[in-house]
Parts: C-alpha cells; sequence; structure tokens
C-alpha cells in the first residue's frame, strides 16, 4: 500500500474499532461484562472503571455479579449503574452487586436496532470524512509537489476503493448487530 494511503488506513481501522466497542456495550439480553466498560465510580477522587476496582464476571447468562475489592465501593459501583444509561436496578447483599439482565421486549429490540443502525450510519459519516480529508491532502500534494495528475487520480481512486471497502465492513458489523438483538 501507498504510504501516502496508510495514515488514512489506520484511521478508519480505528473507526471500525470504535464502532466494534460501541456495539460491545449494547445489551443484547445476554448479560456482558462490556456493558459496563463505560461506566466511571469515583475512586479515591479519580473517575475509575469498574473493572479496575472490582471482579466483573457472568455466573449465568442473564446475570451480571460484580464483587468489588473494598467493600466501601459497594455504594460507589451501585450509583454509577443507577444513573447510567443501562435500565438495570442492582441488588446487592453487601459485598457483590447483582445485575439481572430481562428479557428484551420486542419493542426494546426495535429501539435498540435503531441505535445499531445510527451508530452504524456515524461510523460511516466518520469514514467518508477520512477519505475527504485524504482526497483533500492529494490536491495540496498536487498543487505543492511535482506529482503527476494521474497519481493524484490513482491516489483518489485507491482511497475510494479502501472507503467502500470500510462502509462494506460496516454493513456487515450493523447487520451482524441487528440479527443478534433481533434473535429472541
Amino acid at each position: 500500500m501507498d504510504e501516502r494511503l496508510v495514515q488514512y488506513d489506520n484511521k478508519m481501522q480505528k473507526t471500525m474499532g470504535n464502532l466494534a466497542d460501541e456495539f460491545g456495550s449494547i445489551r443484547a439480553g445476554r448479560a456482558n461484562p462490556h456493558v459496563l466498560d463505560k461506566l466511571r465510580v469515583n475512586y479515591y477522587g479519580a473517575p475509575t472503571a469498574i473493572q479496575q476496582v472490582a471482579n466483573v464476571n457472568v455466573p449465568e447468562p442473564r446475570m451480571l455479579q460484580i464483587q468489588p475489592w473494598e467493600p466501601s465501593m459497594v455504594k460507589e459501583i451501585e450509583k454509577a449503574i443507577l444513573t447510567s444509561d443501562l435500565g438495570i436496578n442492582p441488588t446487592n447483599d453487601g459485598k457483590v452487586i447483582r445485575l439481572l439482565f430481562p428479557e428484551l421486549t420486542e419493542e426494546r429490540r426495535k429501539e435498540l436496532a435503531k441505535e445499531i443502525r445510527k451508530k452504524g450510519e456515524n461510523a460511516k459519516v466518520a469514514v467518508r470524512n477520512i477519505r475527504r480529508d485524504a482526497n483533500d491532502s492529494f490536491k495540496k500534494l498536487a498543487k505543492s509537489a511535482d506529482v503527476s495528475e494521474d497519481e493524484i487520480k490513482e491516489l483518489e481512486e485507491k482511497t475510494q476503493k479502501m472507503t467502500d471497502k470500510y462502509i462494506a465492513e460496516v454493513d456487515k458489523a450493523v447487520e451482524a448487530k441487528t440479527k443478534e438483538i433481533m434473535t429472541v
């Protein structure tokens, strides 16, 4: 691959990585520790990921169990979960917090499918913005350096192929996650 394209390919890969992270945080009726990834708790004055102050495991397919390393963190973790957009009420016995994931209703599945499509669309916009930045930089290159028009056109074509490839990947990811959500 042309070294002038590598940086844009890396940016597009990062966009795909971000999309995968966002999809990981969408709950699909099964317990998944990644739904807690974006939550932060106040740990000695610093916002800290729950996984860094507690042991998170899945004892049953529809339950997450969070066991803080310090008993004083139970209230903080519970507060973080309640103020988040997870929509799950935690229960605790003083030492362990349990999150029970209810079956998703048809209506909730459709809402999540819309959210997935929106996140996919945002990822496509990001990929297209990267393509635009690449093409802009190639136009500047054409004006300043001794690069032929054919070379610039070839770079733009390769950028378009790269863009098409990543947009197809986004579509596949959206389709797979939607199918996962809609499966009862």
